[in-house]
């Protein structure tokens, strides 16, 4: 599953002071040890055969469920089925279904199985049943918004513009909602599954098609078959009108699911999917393991995407247009996520979510192996410190282990600490192992436990297996403890001695963490490389020079795990940048000089960067740059000028457009003007945001001609520029604009949505945007944002109330209904 970091990560960065009170909460409570499942029986099979009621939002289903006792002899089946009606539960004796007695109590199905089974008999259990997943009540968590399983997409076609969808989502127990099973990572079976849809529809599930039979009532009846085993949760159905592209990795079919309008884009969206097969699967040293991989984009999804074998299901913020992507790709990272998770996650299983690591924490790792390997090292490098940030800046999340076997909910594992920190770990190991080793114990771990299930204890074993090497420290410390190093860096050079001490303290309440490092020495135009262990909470280094070193790069390698603080000048930041060669070392010196721009040499690495080989930094130097300094514009105007006009990154540009845009100088707006015309929806949005503040009805014309085709931040600036100037005329693009919007985009035009909230006359319009605030309040109150959208109607009030000291007796009574309509929008936010 991709967690976006999560696509709901953002949600949690805007209204992170309710997430984490709640987190805090949460870990008083969490002292319970969550053992893995005890195996008492074991699926080999699930046959199902489903139909749908889209009225009701019900599936009617058969299950002929193909068990084992796993060791013991038993007598007794439990399966989970929750919120079901069942309707017959019997043994299957060949053609004959026998009935069993059987208990349940809306969410296990107890089931006495009529004689004693040895562990060496199958038995098959035949059950039929109604699911009904709108009526069954579970909670979520930041990964997964919603947990019932089985979800209707505007069944009843009520919502204008939006596809009749059928899909399904099932990690972590989200299967045994729409069918029973033993709902468990620890289980595994075979499965078959017959779909019965009106004919109009595509259906796909895990594994092959091997069967379409057109039925007399026309609907049509598709049979898919997995015959390999993997666990229940990874099971799914999809139900829709997509369009399929086919694509293939050698002999395997490869096959993108879109909706219609998107299907021009398949190839653009998805096509890098079979070189990363390739690249993963000779990385790895095992083909991928199974005979299809589809990847199918559906509404409302609540997760960013998941992983089903052979059939991974994404949210429709991975469709994008060929303009769109000119912008980057919302979707490489999680494509790539979701295809090393049918290695690690499905191919070899976490057996408990307690080492959810195996599965999460891998994924998240091919995120950064694949942007280096696509983008290059600077492309690695950069996400893997966001993933090390993204760890480091959520409160509470040091003190959680990676591998938890006490955790309030088993959602709870779903968070940074699994993901990104797990990913870090990983690449720390990769660098201290070297490549090789790496990759044969990942394949060695892969092999050991191929079709069952893993654990983090396997996983060492297989490293010290490859490499001869005791890793229980490594491990001991990164996996099964909590927090972080906190790593203080101080200098001292004595000239008269020629004398360099290194200064190291982990200043953390903690104990020591053993972090074995590289520090290079820059000296006398050399570079002396040390490799070090720094084994205790404090320690020195004194090393002997011809001269003062000109820098000295603790953890050369910019890979260690640790928030640092670092004890360089200004002059050995500029050095760094210039002589350092990873993009690390190079952000380190622009991040120092983006806080000391008092500095002179402080604008030189900013000067410096403008002309980086890596995009992000050059954007980093251009938003530090002030350009309202008459000395600092003079130095860089005419290269901001030219990476607006020519850099091969949109986004740069684009950047460069709103550094030319604060100093709202008409002299740029020929360049604003043609910046327009590009195919960039983010090189648009920055020159029009710019023309706004030249000329806000100007930029409003322009705005209105952009309507019909924009996207992502050309939207945002169009709303920009109608929260100034746009009132009723402008609602309806704003209102459709923020209902389209997903998680992520519609807090960041909230602010804006609101604003033209302030300016409309027509109270029916007040009230649509009302309800659209509400739906959002409500549907992420966990994460805070009854309290994000109150504060924003509270400005919208004090708005508001000016307009009413303003208007005529005529006008008032108006306003005062307007008031009275958001004063009780924020009453029933308050009362969700």
């Amino acid at each position: 599953m991709y967690n976006s970091k999560f696509i709901i990560s953002s949600i949690l960065f805007i209204l992170s002071f309710s997430v984490y009170a709640q987190e805090n909460q949460n870990s008083k409570n969490s002292m319970l040890y969550r053992a893995s499942i005890t195996k008492i029986n074991e699926l080999v099979n699930t046959k199902l055969d489903v139909r749908f009621d889209y009225a009701k939002a019900y599936l009617y289903g058969k299950a002929w469920l193909t068990i084992k006792p796993y060791f013991y002899n038993t007598d007794s089946l439990t399966l989970d089925a929750k919120g079901m009606d069942i309707k017959n539960v019997s043994i299957v004796n060949g053609n004959i279904l026998s009935p069993l007695k059987f208990s349940y109590d809306s969410l296990q199905l107890k089931i006495k199985l009529g004689k004693t089974y040895k562990a060496s008999e199958n038995y098959t259990v035949y059950i039929a049943y109604t699911a009904k997943p709108n009526e069954f009540k579970v909670n979520g968590s930041a990964a997964i918004t919603d947990a019932k399983g089985l979800y209707f997409i505007n069944p009843d076609s009520t919502t204008k513009g939006k596809p009749v969808q059928i899909w399904t989502q099932g990690e972590t127990e989200g299967s045994s909602v729409w069918f029973p099973t033993i709902d468990s990572p620890n289980q595994k079976t075979t499965q078959e599954i017959s779909i019965t849809v009106p004919s109009k529809y595509v259906t796909l599930s895990n594994g092959a098609l091997i069967s379409q039979k057109a039925n007399p009532n026309g609907t049509r009846t598709d049979t898919w078959k997995m015959d390999k085993p993997h666990s229940p949760y990874l099971f799914m159905m999809a139900v829709g009108d997509f369009k399929i592209y086919r694509d293939k990795y050698k002999d395997i079919p490869v096959d993108y699911y879109l909706e219609p309008a998107y299907a021009p884009h398949a190839k653009d969206i998805f096509g890098k999917t079979p070189e990363m097969m390739a690249f993963f699967s000779k990385k790895l040293g095992i083909e991928y393991p199974w005979n299809k991989y589809a990847q199918i984009v559906v509404r409302d999804f609540v997760s960013g995407a998941m992983e089903n074998t052979t059939a991974t299901v994404h949210g429709d913020y991975v469709q994008q247009t060929k303009r769109e992507l000119l912008d980057g790709s919302a979707g490489e990272e999680t494509i790539a996520h979701e295809i090393f998770h049918q290695w690690f996650g499905n191919y070899v299983t976490a057996e408990s979510w307690s080492n959810l690591s195996v599965n999460e924490s891998f994924a998240d790792l091919s995120e950064t192996l694949w942007a280096e390997y696509s983008g290059g090292k600077d492309a690695g490098d950069a996400h893997n410190y966001e993933s090390m940030q993204a760890y480091l800046s959520t409160p509470n999340a040091n003190e959680k282990k990676l591998i938890r076997f006490n955790y309030e909910d088993k959602e709870d594992m779903f968070d940074v600490v699994t993901y990104q920190k797990g990913g870090r770990i990983l690449n720390m190991l990769r660098n201290y192992l070297g490549e090789d080793a790496f990759y044969k114990s990942l394949n060695l771990y892969l092999k050991n436990n191929a079709y069952r299930n893993g654990e983090a204890h396997q996983l060492r074993l297989a490293f010290e297996q490859v490499t001869g090497q005791d890793l229980n420290w490594f491990f001991n410390q990164w996996f099964y403890r909590a927090g972080h190093p906190e790593l203080k860096i101080t200098y001292q050079w004595n000239d008269a001695t020629k004398t360099q001490t290194i200064y190291l303290n982990q200043t953390q309440n903690e104990d020591a963490f053993i972090l074995p490092m590289k520090i290079d020495t820059y000296v006398g135009g050399k570079k002396i490389i040390q490799n070090y262990w720094f084994t205790s909470k404090s320690d020195s280094i004194k090393v002997n020079y011809a001269a003062k070193p000109d820098l000295i790069n603790v953890d050369a390698d910019k890979i260690l795990l640790v928030q640092k603080t670092d004890d360089k000048t200004m002059e050995e930041y500029a050095f760094q940048y210039k002589n350092s060669p990873l993009y690390v070392d190079r952000l380190e010196a622009v991040n120092a000089a983006s806080k000391k721009l008092d500095s002179e040499k402080s604008i030189e690495i900013l000067i410096a960067a403008l002309k980086d080989p890596y995009f992000d930094l050059r954007i980093k130097a251009i938003d530090n740059l002030k350009l309202d300094e008459v000395e600092v514009k003079a130095k860089v105007l005419n290269t901001i000028i030219s990476i607006a006009k020519t850099d091969v990154s949109t986004l740069t540009k684009a950047a460069a457009i709103d550094a030319l845009g604060t100093l709202q100088d008409s002299t740029y707006l020929p360049l604003f003007k043609d910046a327009i015309k590009s195919q960039s929806y983010a090189v648009q949005a920055s020159a029009l945001n710019a023309m706004g503040a030249l000329n806000i009805d100007e930029a409003t014309k322009i705005a209105k001609n952009l309507e019909k085709d924009s996207k992502g931040p050309l939207v945002a600036a169009i709303v920009n520029v109608y929260t100034v100037t746009g009132s009723d005329a402008e609602f309806s693009f704003v209102a459709n604009a923020f209902e389209q919007a997903g998680a992520q985009s519609k807090f960041q035009l909230t602010p804006g949505f609101v604003g033209i909230l302030m300016n409309v006359k027509q109270t029916e319009n007040l009230k649509i945007g009302l309800a659209k605030l509400t739906n959002l309040a409500k549907q992420y109150k966990k994460y805070g944002a009854d309290e994000f959208v109150n504060s924003m109607l509270a400005n919208l009030i004090n708005s508001q109330k000016n307009y009413l000291d303003m208007a005529t007796e005529g006008e008032k009574l108006k306003i005062r209904s307007q008031i009275a309509e958001t004063e009780k929008t924020i009453a029933t936010i308050n009362s969700l």
